[in-house]
């Protein structure tokens, strides 16, 4: 025997029709998708911020509820009971338009960005008229893995402006540290120290792409200019000029040559190099592999691709470096990719700068580096990546107050970004301003948690200082081994505990003898133990050892500089002080 219906046999669904509900919130639903779309449209078309979709998108789904209750009343004046069931349900509705309200606060709360105070620009640094930060442009497509095409784009924007000399163009890391995140004009342009801001949309559908774009005066959070364009794939190169245009139009630069143009290339190349150049910044074996793969893809279908070249060439000299040793393969393969660059556009400057990267950093022939670098600096002097290998190689060099020019300079432009902070902290330790190189590394760990090495080196300073109970425990939290294991040593030496040091520095040896002799040679120079020191060092030179670059300038090298041995072993590398003094390497910073 079957259990009852609700009210004499009739069951709830057929109640619910009767009483009209169901016709009710299908009529709505239908009205509600409706104005959804033509809110996204206007969206787009006007550039209005996310929380005005966000908040349209919530009312509907919060008036649901009330449009079922109302129905269910007004369907059936005659009947004003409500069965137990019926009672649970709108129950439920109601505590579904509440929980939509309530996970729309929480996730506002949750994307909101706390910037670090230092690094925010100083209070009393006046913000240049002529400075812009491009945000990354959300992406609109239905398609949500094509959210690296938005990004590509921005970047692809944020490169183009970065080339008008009058332009001050925050970069990068610092301007897509607010992706995702509910922040409002006041704080990002406080945070970045700038007078406008650039911002939008992409949606890609098939060969057709919508690109909308606004310019923001962050003064008083005022639109100054807004344009959508609906455009096939081939177009976008072309879209991409005109906004940049429209940029210097409106801020009223006059430039002093031609403007800038966007590089243009097949279409479904392009995609594949956006993809390609995001993922390789991963920094995984795996994300390197992949990287190469979608490069070699797109030149397939534009063998004439310069910056494709040059790219696969970046991520061939990453590919190794997570075990800090570049393969002579992959050395070899990413030099020919920068020649084929440099044959398709003899004054491509990212690629001259790959080429005084590999020269500095693996081959340790600083002055065909200083050559490279110089050459890439005068066709593009505010490109930050080329700023990053300068700074390095200044560092080597021994030229170290240009090092700390390059590296405030970076920092003026790109403030939130962590790899910034600690070549900066590097250059001010190798100086010896020590707290100021603790407080930029400490920077660097509140911009990025875990960064590598960080803790290391704060460790490392502060026994500099003298402070060998603070080192210990800074670099005890140090999560790669790899870098821990050394400076251990040291500190452990440093407080007495010889057991202890000897232990972290066999540790270190039984593990990581390759890639790691020029660490070991750290550890035991400084712990007094000469001999052994320049055996490891020569095994350094034999291994190959990426980081021998810095040995002429690396503080804990001290006890060895009175050495006989110290000045052959610098020479036979190339960076005895007469051989560092004879490299020509001038950099003049954009004003």
């Amino acid at each position: 025997m079957t259990e009852p219906t609700e009210q004499g046999g009739e069951n709830l669904w057929t109640r619910l029709r009767r009483r009209k509900v169901v016709h009710w919130g299908i009529a709505y639903a239908a009205a509600a998708w409706t104005l959804l779309q033509v809110i996204e449209y206007l969206g787009e078309t006007y550039a209005w911020p996310p929380q005005i979709r966000q908040i349209a998108t919530l009312v509907p789904a919060l008036g649901l509820p009330i449009v079922l209750i109302i129905a269910w009343y007004h369907g059936d004046r005659g009947e004003q009971r409500v069965s137990g069931a019926e009672l649970t349900i709108i129950a439920l509705l109601l505590v579904l338009g509440g929980g939509l309200l309530w996970r729309y606060q929480r996730a506002s709360e949750a994307t909101s960005v706390t910037i670090p105070p230092t690094s925010r620009a100083p209070a009393t640094a006046p913000v240049e008229p002529h400075s812009i930060a491009v945000l990354p442009f959300v992406n609109m497509s239905s398609d949500k893995e094509q959210e690296y095409f938005a990004d590509g784009i921005s970047e692809e924007l944020l490169n183009l402006l970065a080339q008008v000399p009058q332009l001050r163009v925050i970069a990068r890391t610092s301007s897509f540290s607010f992706k995702g995140k509910e922040v409002d004009v006041a704080t990002i342009a406080e945070t970045l120290n700038v007078a406008y801001l650039l911002e939008g949309s992409v949606r890609k559908s098939g060969n057709r792409v919508r690109i909308t774009a606004q310019l923001i005066r962050t003064a008083d959070s005022s639109h100054l200019w807004s344009e959508s364009y609906d455009r096939q794939m081939t177009d976008v190169f072309d879209v991409q000029d005109e906004i940049a245009g429209a940029v210097v139009s409106e801020l009223k630069i006059k430039l002093l040559a031609a403007p800038p143009k966007a590089r243009a290339t097949d279409p479904k190349a392009y995609a594949l190099f956006l993809q390609a150049r995001e993922i390789d910044r991963q920094g995984t074996a795996a994300a390197h592999e992949q990287s190469i793969a979608l490069y070699q893809q797109a030149l397939a279908l534009d063998p004439a691709y310069a910056a494709a070249w040059v790219g696969l060439a970046d991520a061939y000299c990453s590919q190794r470096y997570p075990s800090l040793q570049l393969a002579d393969e992959g050395l070899r393969l990413a030099r020919e990719a920068i020649e084929n660059a440099l044959a398709l556009d003899p004054e491509y400057a990212p690629a001259h700068a790959q080429l005084g990267r590999i020269a500095g950093v693996y081959t340790g022939d600083l002055a065909a580096a200083a050559r490279h670098l110089e050459h890439a600096l005068a066709l593009e002097p505010a490109n930050p990546d080329i700023l990053r290998f300068a700074s390095v190689l200044a560092r080597r060099l021994g030229r170290l107050d240009k090092a700390i020019a390059i590296g405030e300079y970076q920092i003026a432009r790109d403030p939130v970004s962590a790899e910034g902070h600690y070549a900066l902290g590097l250059a001010y330790r190798y100086a010896g301003r020590l707290d100021e190189a603790i407080a930029e590394f400490r920077t660097v760990l509140r911009l990025s948690p875990g960064y590598r090495n960080a803790h290391a080196m704060i460790g490392e300073v502060l026994l500099q200082k003298g402070d060998a109970q603070g080192a210990l425990a800074e670099i005890q939290q140090e999560a790669d081994a790899k870098l821990r294991l050394s400076p251990l040593s040291v500190a452990y030496h440093a407080l007495g505990r010889n057991v202890e040091s000897d232990a972290a520095l066999a540790e270190m040896i039984r593990k990581y003898e390759q890639i790691c002799a020029y660490d070991i040679a750290i550890a035991l120079a400084y712990r007094g133990e000469a001999d052994r020191a320049f055996e490891w060092l020569d095994k350094a030179v034999q291994y190959d050892n990426f980081n021998l670059g810095s040995l002429a300038v690396y503080p804990l090298f001290t006890n060895l500089h009175s050495d006989p041995r110290w000045l052959p072993l610098l020479r036979k590398v190339g960076i005895a002080p007469e051989q560092l003094a004879a490299i020509q390497f001038d950099v003049t910073l954009p004003k």
